[in-house]
């Protein structure tokens, strides 16, 4: 069976200063809040930690989906899943040891998910997949928003998506950067389920709809 698409907004485009307004903007359109933590170490850009992210688990209901952009995730991922992350993703770039990092995750109570940059080849990376439950795919260079969408690297997400059902993987296939209506049918199609979308919905004057449309565009990539 076929699994639903996930649709989850990148708070990174949101009013910081609103933030739990924002997540509620989206909370009954979207599936999961894509958290984005860089820290102007492994990125250029630095945003959120977690102590944002603890509170802001007290204003929404909403799975969140942390995306760690940062250096030693071994020291900093297991707090993000004791704060209720429902995913925590961390870079293969970062990691010494990504099979053990993902079994800690998944032992403190959350999805473990991996993610691989711009120029970070995914073949290395493939026999270790079952051991995630979500491998994140940049479709930009990993650092800072509203980058344009670079549809080169969807060649990663084919070879990912072939691995994945040929070896019959429970694994959501996510993509992150420049997805907007049109972007998102690119994705769909090669082979993407999960799609994080920042600019395309909170620069959008209802994001709520935003989102509806984005889903539409994805969800059309199905039908006959």
């Amino acid at each position: 069976m076929t699994a639903p698409f996930i649709l989850a907004p990148s708070i990174l485009a949101a009013d910081f200063a609103r933030l739990g307004e924002e997540a509620q903007a989206v909370a009954e359109d979207a599936d999961w809040l894509h958290v984005d933590v860089m820290d102007n170490h492994y990125v250029p850009n630095l945003t959120i930690g977690l102590p944002v992210v603890q509170s802001l688990r007290k204003a929404t209901a909403m799975p969140f989906d942390c995306h760690l952009m940062i250096e030693a995730p071994e020291r900093w991922s297991i707090g993000y899943a004791e704060a209720g992350a429902y995913n925590v993703t961390f870079h293969v770039e970062c990691s010494e040891d990504p099979v053990a990092l993902a079994r800690d995750l998944r032992a403190a109570g959350t999805k473990a998910g991996l993610a691989i940059d711009r120029d970070t080849p995914i073949e290395p990376y493939l026999d270790i997949l079952p051991f995630f439950d979500t491998l994140l795919i940049m479709t930009i260079k990993a650092g800072f928003g509203g980058q344009r969408f670079m549809p080169e690297l969807l060649a990663k997400v084919r070879t990912a998506r072939e691995h994945i059902n040929s070896g019959h993987l429970e694994l959501r296939l996510e993509v992150d950067g420049g997805v907007d209506e049109d972007t998102i049918v690119e994705c769909a199609l090669a082979g993407a389920d999960a799609f994080v979308a920042g600019t395309a919905v909170y620069a959008a004057g209802d994001p709520g709809a935003a989102v509806r449309a984005l889903r539409r565009a994805a969800v059309a990539t199905r039908t006959p």
